[in-house]
């Protein structure tokens, strides 16, 4: 550990100290929104440490709180975690090896990921994954504890609002992709439309499910025709003048 302190700088580590914060500041949400939910405490707190993935958390304690099975809740779970397959293709050299690697794959997450790409050299690169999933596996359970203090001693949290947490996060997590190109946008609107659809007709969590293969497919199809559609024309000054070589 003292080896990844000294590798990074100052603006790295609070950076990563920021990210670890606001990680808590979720699980703050998350651990009163499960208890605002009617989950027992212990519930939270265990899949905060087992699973440590917010997002597939947030939708495991929604679909559950909607009425919706376990069944149905874990394979949105897993769905949602399926990104993390090409996560580790992205990082191999900085997960480790042998004993290692099991905890390297467990602290890989959003965070984590992210700024180790964001960096050139393999030694930052290794200290930026593991100083900051480390964090990460600190800070949310800690964040998810206090939340469910919180949701345990106040009588009625449902009047704080809280019962609007679990969509505006989802919501937050979504907003990043929608910005991104064409097809992630179009895929993102299509299994809304399809889990909008499908809600007055099937149960709770079963819309999700069947959303996720429809913007799977919508996305795959249009990034098959995105260089033939969105190829770039080059505007009237990036001409170069006459008589002049390319």
């Amino acid at each position: 550990m003292r080896s990844i302190w000294r590798t990074l700088g100052r603006r790295d580590r609070t950076g990563i100290a920021t990210v670890c914060l606001a990680v808590a500041a979720i699980g703050v949400s998350y651990g009163a929104t499960a208890i605002t939910a009617g989950m027992p405490a212990w519930l939270p707190l265990v899949l905060s440490v087992l699973v440590l993935a917010g997002g597939a958390e947030f939708l495991f304690v929604g679909i559950v709180a909607a009425g919706g099975g376990p069944v149905a809740a874990v394979l949105a779970g897993l769905v949602v975690n399926a990104r993390h397959l090409p996560y580790g293709l992205a990082v191999p050299d900085v997960v480790g090896t042998g004993w290692r690697r099991l905890i390297g794959t467990h602290v890989m997450n959003d965070e984590s990921v992210a700024l180790a790409l964001a960096e050139s050299d393999r030694d930052r690169r290794r200290a930026a994954f593991w100083l900051c999933g480390l964090g990460v596996l600190l800070a949310w359970p800690l964040g998810t504890l206090l939340g469910v203090a919180i949701g345990t001693a106040v009588p009625d949290p449902d009047r704080f609002g809280l019962d609007a947490v679990f969509p505006a996060v989802l919501l937050a997590l979504v907003l990043p992709a929608v910005r991104g190109d064409r097809a992630t946008r179009a895929a993102v609107l299509v299994g809304a439309a399809m889990a909008a659809a499908a809600t007055p007709l099937l149960g709770a969590g079963l819309p999700v499910l069947l959303a996720l293969p429809a913007a799977l497919l919508t996305l795959v199809g249009r990034r098959d025709r995105t260089p033939d559609s969105d190829r770039e024309i080059p505007r009237p000054n990036e001409f170069p003048p006459r008589g002049e070589n390319r």
